[in-house]
């Protein structure tokens, strides 16, 4: 009988490891995921070492990203084979941070998938914009057929126009299946659903949450997403 690929994937803004290091690491190991889309990831002095500390911490490997991706860093387990990686920068507004995405080609007991992770700005218009330009690297690089994933710190509610792009092209996990609020920010009084994985109907969201401990609380302010998908579809 053929196993279902049932994919583990985590959405987490780490804040450039401000906070509580160890604690991070923890989270990410005990959620047990298949790749790992981190926002705000070291991007200066000796980043790729400490990307790769994060990785080796947590059970995972590194898979790209980082500065060249705009802090946005891909993990993976070792179930997950790699078949392509892109890091792309979108258009710079001065006086903007830099924003992008990490982009990979995987598959997990050889189902092929894509995961786009990325970090969008506080500002609405370019953060409309750059929904665009990352629909557009996706089109450019995933194969045809193949289920897209995006995740990422969308720096809005989703009662907002960026939001709504992404869930136009993407499932919305948390709204398909999540129960509770779903709130992400800030870790310690979460108030505000602004972290979301959007999924390919190619795909099936089979569950939903924001996770919660104490380790959680210390690691960062958001609060990560998990989400299990059904890459069997």
């Amino acid at each position: 009988m053929t196993r279902v690929p049932i994919l583990r994937l985590l959405s987490y803004n780490i804040r450039s490891l401000r906070d509580d290091s160890g604690a991070v690491s923890r989270v990410i190991r005990a959620a047990q995921p298949d790749v790992v889309c981190i926002q705000e990831a070291p991007r200066f002095f000796r980043w790729r070492a400490t990307s790769a500390a994060i990785a080796r911490r947590s059970g995972m490997v590194v898979v790209g990203g980082g500065r060249p991706a705009a802090a946005n860093l891909m993990l993976s387990s070792l179930a997950v084979d790699v078949r392509a990686i892109q890091d792309v920068l979108f258009t710079k507004d001065r006086g903007l941070h830099q924003r992008g995405t990490s982009l990979a080609s995987l598959s997990l007991l050889g189902r092929p998938f894509v995961v786009a992770g990325t970090h969008l700005d506080l500002e609405p218009d370019p953060r409309l914009r750059h929904v665009a330009e990352l629909h557009a690297a996706i089109d450019a690089f995933a194969p045809v057929g193949v289920p897209a994933i995006v995740a990422g710190d969308i720096n809005e509610t989703p009662d907002s126009p960026a939001w709504a792009a992404l869930a136009a092209r993407g499932v919305d996990a948390f709204a398909a299946v999540g129960s509770g609020d779903g709130f992400t920010y800030s870790a310690l009084a979460p108030m505000r659903r602004i972290d979301g994985v959007f999924v390919a109907p190619e795909a099936r969201v089979v569950s939903c949450q924001v996770l919660d401990s104490a380790d959680v609380r210390v690691a960062s302010d958001h609060r990560p997403v998990l989400v299990e998908i059904d890459l069997g579809v």
